[in-house]
């Protein structure tokens, strides 16, 4: 039922984009639209992964790598992966002193994991293990693609309603919504598509918690990991690419972005509360120590004087 939701609510996104099209140019904008639409997910089926890596400078590593954070972050993953009967997945790294993860790929064959230099030396073992196990999940579910092409559509709905407030007011017959259509275009355009990728991205977020909890063994790890992330994104720690590149937010376990923007105004993600008293519930069923996370006391970014390990 999730995933026929998730079809429906893409769906939804393609024929909002289709809609701002004949608003723009009627039924040819519309048509236009629709083979951009096409063109745009056959694009991200093949390259996002690349293009995203890429931005993020995600560098590759395996268990030959001379830091032992890393090896022992190679090694789970691997392991994890082979326990989820998950193929290997390609195992980067990112420099940031945000902790934080990601997952990516058009499918499982083709998938790769991020964590950040942050994540690797702020948190325990065990809640990085918690943490991969989430994003192997996503890996397993498929989700890495549907979250690709959303943002994707999203961020094509968002530019087209920016061309609709510049050229869409002309008096052209073919284009039936005129200046009070451009108008709507580029106001509730924009807010339909967050709003769609907000229900989508929440939906795959607790159910990848969940299958993560089994893939990891430990409930209570990923939600201490969860809880500390969090703390830690809004203490200071800034993740400068993600800032730059908001459209990519959702792919992360927590919102990388610290809600001094207005790009904050709309989370992709529930909260992190919601999830956390989710684990908790799941590790009481499983008879594991569902503790509540101890808060995080010290924020103190590394650009004011908190070592980080090996990479501060």
């Amino acid at each position: 039922m999730n995933h026929f939701k998730t079809y429906m609510l893409l769906a939804g996104l393609t024929a909002l984009f289709m809609g701002a099209g004949y608003l723009i140019g009627g039924p040819t904008g519309m048509l236009i639209a629709l083979a951009f639409a096409v063109a745009l997910n056959a694009f991200s089926y093949w390259n996002a992964d690349k293009i995203v890596l890429r931005s993020y400078g995600a560098q590759e590593v395996d268990e030959s790598h001379p830091e032992p954070l890393i090896r022992h972050y190679v090694t789970d993953v691997v392991e994890m992966a082979q326990r989820a009967g998950l193929p290997r997945p390609r195992v980067t790294v990112i420099q940031s002193d945000q902790p934080n993860a990601f997952a990516t790929g058009r499918d499982p064959a083709h998938a790769a994991v991020a964590a950040t230099t942050g994540l690797l030396s702020l948190l325990t073992r065990d809640e990085i293990r918690g943490v991969m196990a989430h994003e192997l999940a996503h890996v397993k579910n498929r989700d890495t693609l549907t979250m690709t092409v959303t943002a994707t559509i999203a961020g094509a709905i968002s530019a087209l309603a920016n061309f609709a407030f510049f050229f869409g007011g002309s008096r052209d017959e073919e284009r039936p919504g005129g200046m009070i259509g451009a108008i709507a275009i580029a106001i509730l355009a924009p807010i339909a598509a967050m709003l769609v990728q907000m229900a989508i991205s929440r939906s795959r977020e607790y159910q990848a918690d969940r299958i993560g909890a089994q893939i990891g063994g430990d409930p209570a790890a990923l939600a201490r990991a969860l809880e500390k992330i969090e703390a830690y994104a809004r203490g200071g720690y800034v993740n400068y690419e993600a800032e730059r590149n908001p459209a990519t937010a959702h792919m992360f376990i927590i919102n990388p972005l610290n809600g001094k923007g207005a790009d904050s105004l709309f989370s992709t993600h529930p909260s992190t509360r919601n999830r956390v008293e989710a684990l908790m519930r799941l590790g009481v069923g499983q008879g594991t120590a569902a503790r509540r996370p101890e808060p995080v006391q010290t924020l103190v970014p590394p650009s004011q004087g908190r070592n980080t390990g090996p990479w501060g």
